[in-house]
């Protein structure tokens, strides 16, 4: 995996493993937006399980485990898989990532047997093409009804993220409504929403839009005087950042100014130089009190903000 990939999978797992966007996820992609899932009544599982490799044990690793609590014992177990790409073969990979959670029921790692529900959250701009059953997974082969009769018919369910129905998208009561009525209405996006965790808001909005540059953030909140308790609208937010790039670019756009409009003073010096004096580019430049590398430097500068225009 690529470390632009890798960074964007943390910034969409952190996110959506904080508790109330992880019920809210629950409630609405699985429930229709009815309370089955409380923040407060699910915890935090491991996300790692092992299996037998061609010659050793190997792990592997969930996105979001959350145990589901009733009567003091486990009562369901939710995976949740965050995907920016897309995966043909997701579905056997759930089958690797449940079958290790009940594997490890059986073996009394996890004390309360119980069901396991597996869902995948599909960031993507590409339409999600794979094979959601095994039925049609493997539906192209020469299989009997009598034989698929016995055949355990595994499912997949993915959520295309950016392209939920609005009426699922109004039943998000987390930060997860400002995310997907971004994705779906883009820049013109805007709300009086208040932002929850907005350190972690801001970053996924950024890896979404394609931007994985997201350190500094909780530098610039504390800057700012922003604290995760303190209430802020989504706009007011959006503002206050967008300033931020904005004060940015022009301190760039100046400094990189400085930069062409002294490489061609010392690109102009230099050659009047050797076309005065009638001397080496050598010469010219000692005389100048820089190097021959330094005048090559900065006629390369020229020449590239050259070819921009």
């Amino acid at each position: 995996m690529s470390e632009t990939n890798e960074k964007k999978d943390i910034v969409e797992k952190e996110f959506v493993v904080f508790p109330d966007v992880a019920a809210d996820v629950i409630n609405v992609l699985l429930y229709q937006g009815e309370k089955v899932a409380d923040k407060d009544g699910l915890m935090a599982g491991p996300t790692e399980s092992v299996y037998q490799g061609k010659k050793k044990l190997r792990n592997q690793y969930e996105d979001i485990c959350k145990y589901k609590f009733a009567d003091g014992a486990i009562h369901l177990i939710y995976l949740i898989a965050n995907q920016s790409r897309t995966d043909g073969k997701m579905l056997l990979r759930k089958a690797g990532y449940t079958g290790g959670i009940y594997r490890e029921q059986y073996e009394g790692k996890i004390k309360d047997a119980c069901p396991v529900i597996e869902f995948v959250l599909y960031w993507g701009e590409a339409r999600w093409r794979g094979s959601r059953s095994i039925r049609k997974m493997f539906g192209k082969k020469s299989i009997s009804e009598k034989e698929w009769k016995y055949v355990d018919n595994l499912e997949l369910y993915v959520f295309e993220m950016r392209r939920l129905q609005k009426e699922t998208r109004e039943l998000f009561e987390s930060d997860m409504r400002i995310v997907v009525d971004f994705l779906a209405e883009g820049n013109r996006y805007c709300s009086d929403r208040k932002v929850v965790h907005k350190a972690a808001l801001i970053k996924m909005l950024k890896v979404l839009s394609g931007d994985t540059d997201v350190d500094g953030i909780e530098d610039w909140l504390e800057e700012q005087g922003i604290r995760e308790e303190d209430e802020i609208k989504v706009c007011e937010l959006f503002d206050q950042y967008e300033r931020k790039g904005r004060n940015e670019g022009r301190k760039q756009g100046r400094r990189e100014g400085r930069k062409e409009g002294e490489a061609r003073r010392l690109v102009k010096d230099v050659e009047s130089a050797m076309n005065f004096f009638r001397v080496t580019l050598e010469k010219a430049c000692e005389g100048l009190g820089t190097t021959v590398q330094g005048y090559e430097k900065a006629r390369e500068i020229c020449l590239e903000n050259e070819a921009v225009l």
